[in-house]
């Protein structure tokens, strides 16, 4: 055989190989089973973590809140712009809480020392719980923070919140998940 021809055959292997890898990619691509990010209208999943402010629960499960609306704010100490909302929702938190809503702050942060300082800092009263192993951010497909859900009664995401919200848009919020009376 001659070069021309050897050459031939192989290139003609090699492209065969090339396209049946493509073919494969793609195939896998669109049959395999991706994790579908939590949209509004979705089932809030539930979660149980540890709790770091609340005195007579070691967890906190968000199956205990049915019937109620639910606010879950991911955040952690070294965000900025959660440590500007924080006093917001500790402002409004004993009057919604009267009216069937809770507010879940669920820290991101490994140290529960720096948590307990910010706490005790900001002299937060709402429920918060520690994600140390990042399980309930990754359920809930949070990436930027701070980032929150607002759950209604019947355990739906209503609305989902990427970045710092204002102390009008909060109250708006959690208008909206308050439950009828």
């Amino acid at each position: 055989m001659d070069k021309k021809k050897k050459r031939l055959i192989f290139r003609s292997v090699l492209l065969t190989i090339m396209v049946l890898m493509t073919v494969y990619a793609v195939y896998t691509n669109l049959t395999s089973d991706k994790k579908a990010v939590l949209q509004v209208g979705d089932e809030a999943p539930n979660f149980e973590l540890p709790t770091m402010n609340i005195n007579n629960k070691e967890t906190l499960k968000l199956e205990d809140y049915k019937g109620q609306g639910v606010m879950l704010n991911f955040w952690a100490t070294y965000c900025g712009p959660c440590k500007e909302e924080m006093p917001y929702m500790q402002q409004l938190y004993p009057a919604y809480k009267e009216k069937g809503v809770e507010i879940i702050a669920i820290n991101l942060d490994k140290s529960k020392l720096v948590v307990e300082q910010f706490l005790d800092e900001y002299g937060l009263t709402f429920p918060v719980v520690q994600d140390t192993t990042s399980e309930v951010m990754q359920l809930y497909d949070v990436g930027a923070l701070p980032a929150s859900y607002f759950v209604g009664p019947d355990g739906k995401i209503e609305h989902k919140i990427i970045g710092a919200l204002t102390l009008e848009n909060l109250e708006g919020y959690l208008q909206d998940i308050t439950p009828e009376s």
